[in-house]
């Protein structure tokens, strides 16, 4: 059976590889020159390719992981195979290094699913695994020179050696994953909640037998309430402390590292700071739960889902009126448009925020129940999870989607693929539906990309459409 897997999976791999390859190949024969953020990108690696690494853009906000891992490959591969200087860090070859993240991240999705869902066939397993790499919003990224994908691949690496216990290799993990982006502390902190949750929601049932109580059903706010109540007594005990210490020490050097660099540095971003003020815009956590049901739909959205949902809106009808009340004074209040949201043409949100949200000023209020639907059906489908474990990641949600003032769906990429991981694989028929829609979307965005290109008035360079 296990050889029988290893012949699937080795098929699954090739078969992305070669996919991936020739529409590689396509794009960057298109679009040779550097597009959008890598004329920022592009250069800055190819100033470390030449040695020069006391060189920097002001403009880039992001510590350097991905040209010095650039490098780091292209580099040695250079004098393997006697490339000329043409080719050593062309952009072409700096966007392949992308590609090598990506099938790192297709071999991530499918050791972290084989971890979390021990019990489901192999043939499933393969199915959402391909189904997760060519998540569009991801692997539209793939080709360009972004910090998507290496990004993404150090926090699912970070994650995976997280759940295997090999904390020490998951904190350096991390610290790779933070030098591609500095938000990514955010999933650093996620592993030690994971840590902790696992902890506390073991002592907890063990307390519950002992008393012959019974957990009450998942997602209740009673459960919760008592999910903190028992957190805040197992934190009294000095043992219970010492415990996750032991665990978690490696994540808990690398957040306190972060702060220094946060006192040294004076903020998140370095270099050009102008355009990413951070803010709380609250409503980013409703347009994520909009985002999850739209690309999940096939598995949020059935109209058992929404019977139950009336169901439960119809038993707790005070708590849904407050929770709409709070989340329309949170649009009032918190809502933030970037100066890049209305201002370039070149990105969906431009025209999703123009066509939507700006076709009447009550078109963003009247979305609520919308955005009430998406929250609970993203949380249902989550009922598997331990309260504390569900806590934890609502929190890094928030940490990973509020400060930030643009709607930008780049954000959504880690929030989303860890929401896709510890939910439960659905059917075959679900899988291939949810497939359908992530390779009719990404047709659709490679054809605007490389066949719909157009001009600004004031620019001869040729623009293109894109995530």
């Amino acid at each position: 059976m296990e050889k029988l897997e290893g012949y699937y999976f080795s098929a699954l791999f090739s078969g992305g590889f070669l996919l991936s390859s020739l529409l590689f190949s396509k794009i960057t024969r298109e679009q040779r020159d550097p597009y959008m953020d890598e004329v920022f990108h592009i250069p800055q690696a190819q100033q470390y390719c030449q040695g020069h690494f006391n060189q920097w853009d002001p403009m880039i906000t992001t510590l350097p992981g991905l040209y010095l891992t650039s490098v780091g490959i292209v580099k040695p591969a250079a004098w393997l195979f006697g490339w000329s200087k043409n080719v050593v860090c062309s952009s072409g070859m700096l966007r392949f290094i992308n590609l090598l993240f990506s099938l790192g991240n297709l071999y991530m999705f499918y050791l972290i699913l084989n971890k979390l869902h021990t019990k489901v066939s192999v043939m499933k397993k393969i199915l959402f695994t391909f189904t997760l790499y060519v998540f569009p919003t991801l692997y539209f990224f793939t080709f360009l020179y972004y910090t998507d994908a290496g990004s993404t691949f150090f926090v699912l690496f970070t994650y995976l050696m997280c759940l295997y216990g090999n904390h020490k290799s998951a904190a350096l993990l991390g610290l790779c994953a933070f030098c591609f982006r500095q938000t990514n502390i955010i999933w650093i902190i996620f592993c030690v909640g994971h840590i902790i949750a696992e902890k506390v929601t073991e002592a907890w049932r063990t307390q519950l037998k002992k008393t012959d109580e019974k957990v009450s059903p998942k997602g209740a706010f009673s459960e919760a309430a008592a999910a903190v109540k028992f957190l805040i007594q197992y934190s009294l005990y000095p043992k219970n402390i010492l415990t996750l210490l032991r665990l978690t020490w490696p994540y808990i050097i690398l957040v306190l590292g972060f702060l220094v660099f946060i006192g040294i540095n004076g903020g998140i971003v370095i270099g050009d700071r102008s355009n990413h003020e951070a803010c709380l815009n609250f409503p980013q956590l409703f347009y994520f739960f909009a985002f999850t049901m739209v690309f999940s739909f096939p598995v949020l959205i059935s109209a058992q889902k929404c019977a139950d949902f009336l169901k439960s809106v119809w038993k707790h009808p005070f708590l849904y009126t407050l929770v709409a009340c709070l989340s329309l004074f949170l649009i009032w209040k918190f809502t933030y448009v970037h100066k890049y949201l209305i201002a370039d043409n070149r990105h969906y949100t431009f025209y999703i925020w123009k066509k939507i949200f700006q076709r009447h000023e009550l078109v963003r209020y009247l979305l609520v129940p919308g955005y009430l639907f998406a929250a609970w059906s993203f949380v249902d489908a989550l009922k598997s999870k331990s309260i504390l474990w569900l806590l934890m990641f609502f929190m890094c949600i928030l940490g990973t989607t509020i400060p930030q003032k643009l709607m930008e769906f780049r954000y959504f990429i880690l929030p989303y693929l860890i929401f896709k991981v510890n939910a439960p694989i659905p059917s075959v028929g679900k899988l291939l539906l949810e497939l359908l829609l992530y390779v009719t979307v990404n047709v659709f965005t490679f054809h605007l990309f490389l066949n719909k290109t157009f001009l600004w008035p004031d620019s001869e360079d040729t623009q293109r459409f894109m995530w």
